[in-house]
């Protein structure tokens, strides 16, 4: 049985993480957030102790290290701008991080805290799960087993709504979430790499406060895409069925099927890490670099290969709009 610290335990993902401590047989033996709205807790590890303060739960830790407890794994489901401080804290507490995506925000990141790895002889892990997804794994398969060297022309396309909150909250400051592509995207460019092969091209034609479009070539695709967190890009027919997200990959017009399988990724990802096969540092450098490429892009515009949803038509930022 190994020792878990969790920081982040009142976030989104946060019940995933704590279920996958759970079901690997591990225990969780503190947990840290600023919000206090944490019943969660109960439902998995209620004997937990618990923090909302980053100075007390520092102190909890080196005093268990003290009383020789030792800290297996740190897992962060914390704001994306602070994933790179709290890997740095694991480490030096000689843990190992499990670390939601984004792994961190920018391409130099990666390299300090391979220092840090090399310093402390911890590893750093990222959930990647859609490599772990079996439609994903099939498809990559089949590319891998195609020896005619075809290059494939590949849409895909997220939509997952967000309502006026986003902007107001650390997802929606760029310094803190990297934008659009970032937040909800980097984990569909590991998978389109990890597919499909070697960056060729990074083109960016659409890019604003709710939606990005582009175009990735890869060794073996052709990728248009397009983010978006606005209800109003998802296609009525999708509308009409009542539902708010819409995920779509096609490869030469055949959809891809990946909505499904999701529940025990988190699972299988912590069961990968305990055995030492878990994703680290090397593994998401080129998700990294390409999401701060797309971040610090001048929009091309709708000009050549573009996605078609890269044309609907552009909405005023919300918070902008209620101005006056």
């Amino acid at each position: 049985m190994k020792n878990f610290a969790l920081i982040g335990a009142a976030g989104f993902i946060a019940p995933r993480h704590l279920k996958a401590i759970k079901d690997t047989g591990n225990t969780l033996i503190a947990a840290l957030d600023q919000f206090d709205q944490v019943g969660v807790l109960d439902s998995y590890f209620p004997n937990v102790d618990f923090f909302t303060e980053f100075e007390r739960f520092d102190r909890h830790i080196d005093k268990l290290k003290r009383q020789e407890v030792k800290i297996d794994y740190v897992s962060i489901c914390t704001p994306n701008y602070l994933h790179d401080s709290h890997i740095r804290f694991a480490l030096r507490h000689q843990a190992d991080s499990i670390c939601e995506k984004p792994l961190v925000l920018n391409p130099w990141n990666i390299n300090a805290l391979a220092e840090i790895e090399n310093e402390t002889g911890r590893k750093v892990n990222n959930i990647l799960q859609l490599r772990l997804h079996p439609a994903i794994q099939q498809l990559k398969k089949r590319i891998e087993n195609d020896k005619t060297g075809k290059v494939y022309d590949v849409d895909l396309t997220y939509i997952t709504s967000r309502g006026n909150w986003y902007y107001t909250s650390w997802k929606g400051d760029v310094s803190k979430s990297g934008g659009i592509a970032t937040n909800i995207g980097v984990h569909f460019y590991d998978m389109l790499q990890w597919v499909f092969g070697k960056l060729r091209s990074n083109k960016v034609h659409v890019h604003t406060h709710d939606r990005a479009a582009g175009f990735l070539e890869f060794d073996k695709a052709r990728v248009r895409w397009f983010l978006s967190i606005n209800y109003d890009t998802i296609p009525d027919e999708i509308k009409a069925q009542g539902k708010r997200t819409f995920r779509s990959l096609k490869m030469e017009g055949e959809e891809i099927e990946f909505s499904d399988g999701f529940t025990d990724l988190h699972t299988r990802s912590y069961e990968a890490i305990l055995q030492g096969q878990g994703f680290g540092l090397d593994d998401v450098r080129t998700a990294i670099q390409i999401v701060h490429d797309i971040r610090i892009a001048e929009p091309l515009g709708l000009i050549g290969d573009y996605h078609p949803f890269a044309t609907k038509k552009l909405a005023v930022h919300p918070l902008k709009s209620n101005v006056g």
